[in-house]
């Protein structure tokens, strides 16, 4: 026994001590007084001249509809530079991005009038702040009480009108999905924008949407933005299935003015999961996950590097979980499953290799009683464990690790789960939890709990060039004192930087954390 626990004390030492060189600096800014309580941050971007907006849905009374939106404006210190509150409390926000010094706000109206959804932005100048509406969209269709699909694991296709908004991550391009029915007769459209607002592919998808409703979850862009490749499930929809096996095929569509190109990657006993399409240089590839059955389960790592034109496979990997990776999930415990990643970050390396991490998130309900005596259904998101997995620049598996976490939310989802940034071969993910520290689970492995206290401390989980695994509290909460949303900071690559926005009640602040 005693010497089982000098043991343990020496792992627990030396994931201490390992992370006591973490290369980051992190500056907080200055705490600003915000009389809007309850609130969503909805985009984060930077103009041409490195300003930050923010713009922020804000709430009051008991519908939880916003009432307005704020927009802040932060400089290079840091410092608030002017805040607008723009009343608008019409349509459901669906995409927010900062371009050509403008502020573009895109929201989903429906018209009664006219019977009829619209999709119309709210533009504005950087700084002068008059908005002015622009449609960009109108469809006719009878309303509908939620239109917009908006996560992984709650789609629904029941509807005869159901829509999806996709952008890249430099806001080059967005995409728009509709899926109406009415009657037997269905249409799918899928409409492309770049950042001025101009309509660069307008595609007909009925017909690939006859025998398989599609629920796009990942969106890439060529360089010259002449092509896009959408991923998603694409469920079936007239076919009977056993009650273990899944009821939907990943898929890769390529939208261009030419024409509609799919492509499904299975082969007998290999079934993709959680695809994402990646550009290394002008190889188009796909990373993802893949089941050795037809059933929810992962089974291992799946690499794809395809002709950008006619998606077909020039080189394919599969690669299982390792024993290593294993045990960092479950232990010893080897009877339960992998399942419900969903991508989070993506990095390649000089030499070619591919670092991605993923996290364990899903959905769950359950009925609880309310103030009245009556009993409400509550949805709670699950932001679990998270993968992070490196591959050689053939495909080949370097390694896969499992960082054990765990944390749940019924509201926002900003202050769970977790952002990562790649420097020089080492990944680091930030968490925000209440815990002091990591709680021991077995005799072998640490899990990061999300706790209970409004108080919250910052992480940084470290994984080498290696796959080594140390972390650090690099901030305390009695130093930052706001919480941190960590899944939505703004990333400046240039730089190295990391921007998060911290705000609890009437209060709020910037903190940028510098990787070195």
């Amino acid at each position: 026994m005693l010497r089982h626990l000098c043991l343990l004390a020496g792992m627990l030492a030396f994931w201490v001590i390992q992370g006591q060189d973490m290369p980051l600096e992190y500056t907080f800014g200055d705490k600003y007084k915000d009389r809007y309580k309850y609130s969503n941050l909805l985009s984060f971007s930077e103009t041409v001249s490195s300003d930050k907006i923010l713009v922020r849905g804000y709430y009051s009374g008991l519908l939880v509809r916003p009432k307005g939106y704020l927009i802040e404006r932060y400089n290079s210190d840091l410092h608030l530079v002017e805040e607008y509150n723009y009343k608008y409390k019409d349509g459901d926000f669906v995409h927010g991005f900062v371009a050509n010094d403008q502020i573009y706000l895109l929201f989903l109206e429906y018209n009664s009038e006219s019977l009829s959804y619209e999709y119309n932005v709210h533009q504005s100048p950087v700084g002068a702040y008059n908005f002015t509406v622009r449609n960009i969209l109108t469809l006719k269709a009878d309303y509908v009480e939620s239109p917009v699909d908006k996560n992984y694991f709650n789609r629904t296709f029941k509807t005869g009108f159901s829509t999806t908004v996709l952008s890249d991550p430099k806001s080059r391009v967005f995409a728009i999905s509709i899926l109406q029915s009415q009657n037997k007769d269905l249409t799918h459209r899928i409409l492309i924008y770049n950042n001025r607002l101009e309509r660069i592919i307008d595609s007909d998808f009925s017909s690939e949407s006859q025998e398989k409703n599609f629920a796009f979850e990942e969106l890439a862009v060529s360089a010259d933005l002449s092509a896009v490749y959408l991923v998603g499930k694409a469920y079936f929809r007239q076919r009977r299935f056993k009650a273990e096996e899944r009821k939907f095929q990943y898929e890769l569509v390529r939208l261009h003015k030419s024409g509609i190109t799919t492509q499904v990657f299975d082969v007998p006993g290999k079934f993709s999961e959680a695809l994402k399409p990646l550009w290394r240089g002008d190889q188009l590839i796909c990373a993802g996950f893949y089941a050795d059955r037809k059933d929810n389960r992962y089974n291992g790592l799946e690499y794809l590097v395809l002709d950008p034109n006619s998606l077909s496979v020039l080189e394919r990997k599969y690669n299982p979980f390792s024993e290593q990776f294993m045990l960092d999930k479950f232990g010893q415990d080897s009877e339960k499953v992998i399942k419900n990643l969903v991508f989070k970050g993506a990095h390649f390396t000089t030499d070619g290799s591919l670092l991605f991490n993923a996290e364990e998130f899903f959905m769950t309900e359950s009925m609880q009683p309310n103030a009245s005596g009556g009993r409400v259904q509550v949805q709670r998101f699950h932001h679990n464990d998270i993968v992070s997995v490196k591959l050689d620049a053939k495909g080949n598996l370097l390694w896969a690790r499992n960082i054990n976490k765990t944390e749940v939310t019924q509201g926002d989802g900003a202050y769970t789960s977790y952002s990562s940034y790649t420097k020089d071969g080492q990944t680091y993910f930030f968490i925000c939890l209440a815990s002091e520290e990591p709680q021991l689970i077995g005799s072998d492995r640490l899990i990061f709990k999300q706790g209970f206290s409004r108080s919250r401390n910052v992480f940084v989980i470290r994984l080498d060039a290696e796959g080594a695994l140390s972390y650090e509290k690099i901030i305390d909460s009695d130093e930052a004192r706001l919480p941190l949303m960590v899944s939505i900071p703004f990333i400046n690559l240039e730089n190295d930087q990391l921007l998060f926005y911290a705000k609890q009640g009437s209060r709020k602040q910037l903190v940028s954390v510098e990787v070195h």
